[in-house]
């Protein structure tokens, strides 16, 4: 598809659920999502089947995610970034952004430093690593206003790890599908804020959970 034909279909597609995207974020998605299908025909990076369900999952759901950020230049994590979403759509929706993104796979890491430098994305850094082993590193340990996660099983040993880089007050955003419960299970320091739709045709849900102070 050309990209001005994927870009129309992308508005389109915003629209429909109720999205407005503004020219320069439109155009910085379609770019994104055609660099995504170029790789992903040499490497797995991720599905694209279905382009309307795509559209929906991987470039609209973190811009419907976003309206949880509380301020511009958040700092975030996402771990285990594959193909990058949901880190780079946000990061494109909020670019004053420091963001970093978590992914243990090299080849998918180098994506992700492609799509960064072909995007122009500033104030962005992969880490080439499981998130177990940055505990080692004292310069992440609550350097984060906002962790996100996709596609990792949420346990409570999982997220009383990942709450170590978290900054006490700031959040975990768990991007997840129509099943289970609206929050997991959780132990102190985590308490459950809220759980959002994100996009009605995939039943998709956010959970957000707190680091209390």
């Amino acid at each position: 598809m050309a990209p001005r034909d994927f870009r129309t279909r992308l508005v389109k597609r915003a629209s429909k659920g109720g999205l407005f995207l503004p020219d320069e974020l439109a155009a910085g998605l379609t770019a994104y999502y055609e660099l995504l299908a170029r790789w992903n025909q040499k490497i797995n990076l991720t599905a694209l089947d279905n382009p309307d369900e795509a559209i929906d999952r991987l470039l609209l759901e973190p811009v419907v995610a976003t309206k949880q950020l509380t301020r511009p230049d958040v700092s975030i994590m996402d771990v285990g970034s594959g193909g990058g979403s949901p880190a780079i759509p946000m990061k494109l929706v909020v670019p004053a952004s420091k963001l970093t993104m978590v992914e243990v796979k090299a080849r998918k890491s180098a994506f992700l430093r492609e799509a960064v430098r072909s995007l122009g994305l500033a104030q962005t850094t992969v880490e080439t690593s499981r998130y177990e082993e940055l505990l080692a590193r004292p310069e992440l340990h609550e350097a984060f206003d906002v962790l996100s996660l996709r596609a990792i099983r949420v346990e409570v040993r999982t997220l009383l790890t990942l709450q170590a880089f978290v900054k006490p007050g700031g959040m975990i955003l768990l991007f997840r599908g129509p099943t289970g419960p609206d929050s997991p299970e959780l132990v102190p320091p985590l308490r459950w804020l809220t759980t959002v739709a994100l996009i009605e045709a995939l039943q998709s849900r956010l959970t957000v959970l707190q680091k209390i102070r």
